[in-house]
C-alpha cells in the first residue's frame, strides 16, 4: 500500500476543526484496519484512533474521544480523521497506517502530516 495524505483546514488556533485524510493505493486497502498515529516533539508516537476493515468498530485514545473521529470510504480507498475543539496538546506529526488485525502493530505508514495548534 502507498499513501497520499493531505490536511484540509491549514494552521489553526486552539477550538478549530481539521480534517486530515490519507488515499491509498492499491486494491488491498479494505483488507487492513486503518489508524491514526500521532508524535509531538519530545514524545513517543501514540495511536489515536483505528478503524476496522468494514468500519464497524472503532477505537480511541482517551485525550481524543468525543473530539475526533475516524472514518474511511472504501470506494475511494480513503480514511479520514475529523479533529473538533482542538488544543495545543493536539499538536504533533499524524501519520496514517494499516495494520492486518484491529490490535497488530502498523505494516505501511504514510508520510507525516504536521497539525499546529496556537494558543
Amino acid at each position: 500500500l502507498r499513501f497520499s495524505c493531505s490536511v484540509w483546514g491549514g494552521l489553526v488556533q486552539a477550538g478549530g476543526s481539521l480534517r486530515l485524510s490519507c488515499a491509498a493505493s492499491g486494491r488491498t486497502f479494505n483488507n487492513y484496519v486503518m489508524g491514526w498515529f500521532r508524535q509531538a516533539p519530545g514524545k513517543e508516537r501514540e495511536t489515536v484512533a483505528r478503524i476496522s476493515q468494514g468500519g464497524a468498530r472503532t477505537y480511541y485514545v482517551d485525550s481524543v474521544k468525543g473530539r475526533f473521529s475516524i472514518s474511511r470510504d472504501m470506494i475511494k480507498n480513503t480514511v479520514y480523521l475529523q479533529m473538533n475543539s482542538l488544543k495545543p496538546e493536539d499538536t504533533a506529526v499524524y501519520y496514517c497506517a494499516a495494520m492486518s488485525t484491529f490490535a497488530s502493530d502498523p505494516v505501511y505508514w504514510g508520510k507525516g502530516t504536521h497539525v499546529t495548534v496556537s494558543s
